[in-house]
């Protein structure tokens, strides 16, 4: 078990909301005024598997195939959501445990010639999983570990132990085609959650003109420390391109990057490892480029006082990170100071101990798009105007996927954003599929203002009971934390597929009334809600409109504001809604998801 400290968001996630449940129930014209009574995590008691297509989210290099809807003499676990459990941190909610022989063995849905594996070993210990390829061992294995898993942050209160799943990939040396058999077996207790089949194109070339990192002493073989090569390459081309070849590079950092773009031969060739790659405070005086290869560190816990992460800082205006395979860091990328008109696009972030991407204040016009992340042990994606606010900028497009302690996507305060096309699947604990929330955690904050848009959107199984505050987080939640929300807040076209519990959440944190307003719904499909399907906790208005749902699990509506007295949530509905019309009456009590 991996312990964190020195954490600079410990209120983060955190409610002190007094017990509510003597509290009576008054109804008033305008909308019921409900209370926060305490609830206790149950199972919902099915999940689907996950979508094969979806018009929201990344267009991927690679297609995912889940161990449980492979062939397999192991043994099925889940679906279970429950906090602390190896299943409720899975995609999908289910995989397969497998003793030493046992195997899974997967159909192509493509070509391939590469698999990424998420997986999960017992605490403290290693194995491998054997690779065979239409029944032919290939001679690959695949190594596991469980130094990067089972992450204690017990500073972020009611958080446990998490973090339990890592990814491992290898080349297959060989191109399979659709319909080809890869096995994997195992050689001590593992559990398999998802297998990433991938057809990788061969290394790319230099480009004329380009300065190797290698002509200035780097060590391909990874066996001597190659920081003073990178540094002296980066000084050599300025204004010009570094060559990264194919090989694996010890860096121990950070190196300073300005005016100059790092490319590498494919994010399966070139690769550095590295916890601490580039850290700027200051922005540099010319563009950055960070292209086409991999840096993967060695972090094991989460200790926010320490900047172990791929980017920490500045990269300047106008640069761009792309094609870039990230692994084992704490955050992806911790963006402070000037960032304007960045554009973070094509990546994959994994097994981070914190956020896969923070733009952390004054952040402006910038662009996260088409991005694929995994198991963050904090928010995949978070705007976080701390300092000065986030203006003008956009997640978009992007594929999350078992984000183990937060939400997929956050908005804490900030100016015009966008959250938009996004597929955002299996949250756990204290967090939401995506949360537009006023929590300042530190000050200077400044709060949401201009137009927020959320549209687009496809949230599968999110949402969370938080321990913190005895009951659930929608899979989308509005949080008037620690201050009213006065923007504009439109939400359009979202689909929500087997929520554990609510869809939509109407909140403030902080358990103090403050009030969530100037919000717009236009357009929902909800499938599937385990408890209802609006849950309002706290005063204000929303209008709703053309928002369908089927397979509600308790009521339509939740409309509690809490503390009691403190105001009214005004439920405005327009037309075109169906499947949601009843409410909730007991706020004595929780509806339990069903």
């Amino acid at each position: 078990m991996h312990v964190t400290s020195g954490n600079n968001r410990s209120a983060a996630h955190v409610r002190n909301r007094a017990t509510a449940a003597a509290t009576a129930v008054a109804i008033a014209a305008t909308g019921l005024i409900l209370v926060a009574p305490t609830a206790t995590a149950a199972t919902p008691a099915t999940a689907a598997a996950v979508p094969t297509a979806a018009a929201a989210g990344a267009d991927l290099p690679f297609t995912s195939v889940e161990a449980e809807n492979a062939t397999t003499d192991g043994t099925a676990i889940g679906p279970d959501y429950t906090q602390g459990t190896v299943a409720s941190e899975a995609s999908g909610r289910r995989a397969v445990q497998l003793a030493a022989g046992q195997s899974v063995e997967f159909t192509l849905p493509g070509a391939a010639n590469a698999v990424n594996v998420s997986y999960n070993v017992p605490d403290g210990q290693t194995g491998s999983l054997a690779v065979y390829a239409n029944g032919q061992d290939t001679g690959k294995k695949i190594a596991l570990t469980s130094k990067y898993s089972y992450i204690d942050t017990g500073n972020i209160v009611g958080s446990k132990t998490h973090h339990f799943f890592d990814d491992s990939r290898a080349l297959l040396g060989r191109d399979l085609a659709a319909g080809d058999k890869v096995k994997l077996v195992a050689s001590s207790t593992v559990t398999v959650d998802v297998a990433d089949f991938e057809q990788v194109a061969p290394a790319a070339d230099a480009p004329a003109g380009a300065v190797s990192v290698t002509d200035h002493g780097a060590d391909p073989t990874g066996q001597a420390d190659s920081t003073q090569a990178f540094t002296a390459a980066i000084n050599a081309a300025k204004g010009g391109t570094v060559w990264i070849p194919p090989g694996d590079y010890q860096v121990s950092g950070p190196l300073p990057v300005d005016d100059v773009t790092l490319l590498g031969a494919g994010n399966w060739y070139s690769v550095v490892h590295s916890s601490h790659f580039i850290d700027q405070g200051s922005a540099p005086t010319g563009r950055v480029g960070l292209k086409n290869f991999a840096v993967i560190g060695e972090v094991t816990e989460r200790n926010d006082a320490s900047p172990d992460n791929f980017v920490n800082g500045s990269l300047g205006p106008d640069s761009t990170v792309s094609g870039m395979w990230v692994q084992h860091e704490k955050v992806g990328l911790w963006l402070t100071g000037d960032n304007d008109n960045l554009v973070v696009k094509d990546n994959r972030i994994l097994d981070t101990t914190a956020d896969g991407v923070n733009l952390n204040g004054n952040a402006h016009n910038v662009q996260v798009t088409n991005n694929f992340l995994r198991n963050q042990g904090d928010d995949s994606l978070a705007m976080w105007s701390l300092n000065a606010p986030d203006t003008g900028s956009t997640f978009s497009g992007n594929t999350i996927s078992q984000p183990n302690l937060a939400n997929g996507i956050a908005i804490y305060g900030g100016t015009d954003i966008g959250v938009e096309d996004n597929l955002i699947q299996d949250t756990n604990a204290l967090g939401s599929g995506i949360a537009i929330s006023n929590q300042k955690f530190a000050d200077p904050f400044f709060p949401l203002s201009g137009t927020i848009t959320v549209s687009g959107n496809t949230l599968v199984r999110t949402g969370a009971v938080n321990p913190n505050w005895g009951h659930p987080m929608g899979a989308l939640r509005v949080d008037a934390y620690d201050s009213d929300i006065d923007a504009t807040v439109n939400i359009t076209d979202t689909t929500f597929t087997d929520s554990p519990y609510s869809a939509f959440e109407f909140v403030s944190g902080g358990g103090t009334g403050k009030q969530v307003r100037n919000v717009t719904v236009d357009g929902a499909t909800v499938d599937g809600a385990g408890t209802v399907v609006v849950q309002a906790e706290t005063p204000g208005a929303a209008t709703v409109s053309d928002v369908k749902a089927t397979g509600v699990g308790d009521s339509g509506i939740y409309n509690c504001p809490f503390p009691q007295g403190s105001g009214t949530f005004t439920l405005t509905q327009g037309t075109g809604n169906s499947g949601w019309d009843t409410v909730w009456n007991d706020c004595s009590a929780w509806p339990q998801p069903k």
